[in-house]
């Protein structure tokens, strides 16, 4: 039984659900981090074990991690169906661009004018990549 390649729009939503999912993690893990506090400042007061106990009980910090977890398997299935050449870059640069939306948007970072260019330089290198 031979395997179908799949058409234009699959591959464009197996690559956005990776792209994501994984954003969505990383602005999680990143908010968790930053309600936490420095980590530094808790080890040297509680100890490792209250630098540790500060992020595991921090419920952002594991719904950062689980949608890591499910960006990574969204990761696997699209690996399963599409070229390794396609979906590793095109993920990778894409979730650069958003998140560096995320970022300025949601954490409320201040992304600069280099890093958008960058970002808009991505895009063209994944329209290149993809026809």
């Amino acid at each position: 039984m031979t395997q179908s390649t799949p058409g234009l729009w699959s591959a464009v939503a197996m690559i956005a659900a990776v792209v994501l999912l994984s954003t969505t993690g990383e602005v999680l893990t990143a908010a968790a981090m930053k309600s936490i506090g420095d980590l530094d400042e808790i080890r040297a007061r509680s100890g490792l074990r209250g630098a540790i106990r500060a992020v595991v009980t921090c419920p952002l910090f594991f719904g950062g991690v689980g949608f890591l977890a499910l960006a990574f398997f969204a990761l696997l299935f699209a690996l399963n169906h599409l070229n390794l050449s396609l979906v590793a870059p095109a993920s990778a640069s894409l979730t650069l661009v958003t998140n560096a939306i995320a970022a300025r948007f949601f954490l409320k970072e201040n992304v600069d004018r280099r890093r958008w260019t960058a970002a808009v330089l991505v895009c063209v290198g994944v329209y290149l990549l993809a026809h």
